[in-house]
């Protein structure tokens, strides 16, 4: 298993070679997959993802030809016509009137199937719109594929806020479910730009280093108890999990770090006031819109696992 072959959403499946037939990295290959006969690129595979995908039994896909000069030239033509047939297909949108955003287009190497993957936050009854493309497009099965925002970021990839590729659109294969208490229990700014995605959904990062924040949150006091510390009484300002410090604002004004071992809760009246976090304002003080944040967090449909 030396080869694979990467399809829609970048995921990746082993490419089985014939006896009598060779590849090489970089080559495009037409291969046999659910949807018909697709051109696709062939990579060489790392021995130890080869060896873990031997293990596991990956389903492989099977080469059919290496694309020639002729075939490449076919192809170029293909993936114009895809781009045609996806602004006819926006303009039937409009003129229907549907609560459909179109994503992409796909048709087969084999010109048996084109695919048009779209986004909408309802169902659609598009058989109205179907009648019209079946005019169009003639002796080739139709097929209109309602997909998830996340899906969409994952199809038409892009780099994040970290500067990186999508996961969704690299190693991301199961999307989890996220929700504001991620962002808040790591102390993240709660504001819109800096804990969503292209999607307009939550990071699906939030999801990575949540297990260490909450093992790390273990023995810290919380913001605004009263504690005791070698300097003497005072209240918590502000916590660091990672690196497990606690900022704790003294009777004297002064605000000084130390470690959970260094302080211990108190019951009793500090004379200490601290701004605590405001719960209903962004980062910027600006006021949170509950309705905006529901909506980042609302999983329903946005990803379909349909592409």
């Amino acid at each position: 298993m030396k080869y694979a072959v990467r399809l829609i959403k970048n995921t990746f499946h082993p490419l089985r070679v014939p006896e009598g037939k060779e590849v090489k990295d970089g080559d495009m290959v037409l291969v046999t997959t659910d949807k018909g006969e697709e051109a696709v690129k062939v990579f060489t595979v790392n021995s130890e993802i080869s060896k873990q995908w031997e293990k596991s039994k990956v389903e492989e896909l099977t080469l059919i030809k290496v694309l020639n000069e002729n075939d490449l030239e076919t192809l170029k033509k293909l993936k114009e016509e895809e781009i045609e047939s996806l602004l006819k297909c926006q303009t039937l949108i409009a003129k229907h009137k549907l609560g459909m955003h179109l994503v992409q287009c796909r048709i087969t190497f084999d010109r048996k199937k084109i695919t048009f993957y779209y986004t909408a936050p309802e169902r659609v009854d598009f058989r109205e719109l179907l009648k019209d493309l079946t005019q169009i497009f003639k002796r080739i099965r139709i097929d209109l594929r309602h997909i998830g925002v996340r899906d969409e970021t994952s199809i038409v990839e892009g780099c994040g806020i970290c500067g990186k590729p999508f996961c969704c659109c690299g190693f991301l294969r199961k999307f989890e479910t996220t929700n504001i208490k991620l962002a808040k229990d790591q102390g993240m700014p709660i504001a819109p730009g800096k804990i969503s995605g292209t999607c307009g959904r939550l990071l699906c990062c939030l999801n990575y280093e949540y297990s260490n924040y909450i093992e790390a949150a273990k023995g810290m006091p919380p913001i605004g108890s009263s504690v005791m510390t070698p300097d003497g009484l005072g209240k918590v300002f502000s916590l660091q999990f990672l690196s497990s410090k606690i900022s704790v604002k003294l009777e004297d004004g002064k605000t000084k770090e130390y470690t959970k071992q260094d302080i211990e809760m108190v019951d009793a009246e500090v004379n200490v006031e601290i701004n605590l976090p405001n719960t209903n304002q962004y980062a910027t003080g600006e006021k949170i819109d509950m309705k905006q944040l529901k909506q980042l967090e609302d999983d329903r449909n946005s990803s379909t696992g349909n592409v």
